[in-house]
């Protein structure tokens, strides 16, 4: 008898039926590798972008665990598994697929996170819980309040770990993990990268970790076509919404640096008559929620996004990514970009580049190793000083150190007609 792809990695018929009613074929890599694993009872080291299908990866184990599991009958649910997410987003998408998961299980979960009201959530935990995903500053809140208890958990997940301390939660993260039993359940970390302080925090909470590691330390984007345009910043409203003229841009992710750039990018487009929906951190949780069903249902063409606010953006068939500006940090253009490429799927990007920005460009192609096609414009000859810091923004203390030894090499432009109003040429590239 064969196995379908996912039993042979040790998954039964319950946790199966909901695989298929999930409409999961085949597993990706990240699943093939970390499930058995997990079910073997291992701790595990994930290095994994976003959109690798990290979620089943360690939903799916957890779940048939957890469902192995004999509760006494009548005695009141507890904590027994703690997801933890950097963003509202993320949260609210793992409980999501949660729900598909455990259908026909007779386990509970709850999502918790801030910039909604207390009542629901703290009634839903009295209710009793097996699963609990959450952000880290509702959840202190609420252990705080007394309302929730960790004792109990015996699996433990830490979810892009990396953007949980970029956005300055690495004091909340450790105190939750102090507040983990004695006994450490079994624990996993996701990460897209390694930094020291992720794997301090690694080695204090994960015994004997097997480390899988599905993104090659040389990034790859290969199945991603990128153009960029080089562009006056007073210029990149018109062009963008040019672009948007053709209609093959039919669900498209606009990136900027900051929340106010989001807000007046949506509005520009708003006006210009492009349902558009802006989505950031000062955006209520309503606010937010509307946003995304609004993209996801069609009704709105286009979503603006900061980085933080996008990282739990799970939208399928998403036509292009635009870098309207582009990011200080190269990493976050590759998970920006991955938007347009989830679980394996082309895309098409397209960066819009200021003279200001060009070292950004740079560092961006020595990560991907990959030059971007030329659209229009050209470089500035000579690298000129990088936008200055706004609030909100992470200060990258070693940007003045990058940018050296680039050379040059002609690409062929994409077929865009989009001139600025300066002097034209072929771009150079290292």
């Amino acid at each position: 008898m064969n196995l379908s792809p996912f039993a042979s990695l040790g998954l039964e018929e319950t946790i199966l039926r909901s695989v298929r009613e999930a409409n999961y074929t085949t597993p990706t890599p990240i699943q093939e590798q970390t499930i058995p694993l997990l079910l073997q009872g291992h701790d595990v080291l994930g290095i994994a972008q976003t959109g690798t299908g990290k979620t089943a990866a360690f939903a799916l184990p957890i779940l048939q665990k957890l469902n192995q599991q004999v509760v006494e009958k009548g005695k009141q649910k507890q904590i027994r598994a703690l997801i933890l997410a950097p963003t509202r987003e993320l949260a609210a998408q793992i409980g999501d697929n949660l729900g598909v998961y455990s259908l026909g299980m007779n386990l509970k979960h709850t999502v918790v996170f801030g910039g909604v009201g207390y009542d629901s959530q703290i009634r839903a935990i009295h209710r009793g819980v097996d699963i609990m995903v959450a952000t880290p500053g509702r959840l202190l809140d609420l252990m705080g309040q007394g309302v929730v208890h960790l004792k109990q958990v015996r699996y433990f997940v830490l979810d892009e770990a990396d953007r949980m301390l970029d956005m300055g939660f690495e004091k909340d993260v450790r105190r939750i993990i102090e507040s983990l039993p004695r006994e450490k359940p079994q624990s996993l970390l996701f990460s897209a990268t390694m930094p020291a302080a992720i794997a301090d925090i690694a080695n204090s909470i994960l015994r004997n970790p097997k480390k899988v590691e599905v993104t090659p330390e040389v990034v790859t984007v290969d199945k991603i076509v990128q153009h960029v345009y080089h562009v006056a910043g007073s210029e990149k409203r018109a062009l963008l919404l040019e672009l948007l003229q053709d209609k093959a841009l039919s669900r498209v992710i606009v990136f900027t640096r900051t929340k106010h750039g989001a807000n007046k990018v949506c509005e520009y487009l708003e006006k210009a008559g492009i349902q558009s929906q802006a989505i950031h951190g000062n955006k209520s949780q309503n606010a937010r929620t509307k946003a995304m069903d609004m993209f996801r249902s069609g009704r709105a063409r286009v979503l603006v996004a900061t980085d933080i606010a996008a990282r739990g953006i799970d939208v399928a068939n998403i036509s292009h990514v635009i870098n309207f500006e582009l990011p200080n940090e190269p990493e976050s253009y590759v998970h920006r970009i991955g938007r347009t490429a989830r679980a394996g799927a082309e895309g098409i990007a397209y960066s819009f580049c200021e003279p200001e920005e060009y070292s950004y460009l740079r560092d961006i192609e020595k990560l991907t190793k990959r030059p971007m096609l030329v659209a229009a414009g050209k470089a500035p000859e000579r690298v000129l000083p990088p936008p200055p810091m706004r609030r909100g923004q992470k200060n990258n203390m070693m940007a003045q150190k990058r940018h050296q030894g680039a050379q040059g090499a002609n690409s062929a432009a994409p077929k865009r007609h989009y001139r600025p109003s300066r002097p034209q040429g072929q771009s150079q590239h290292r």
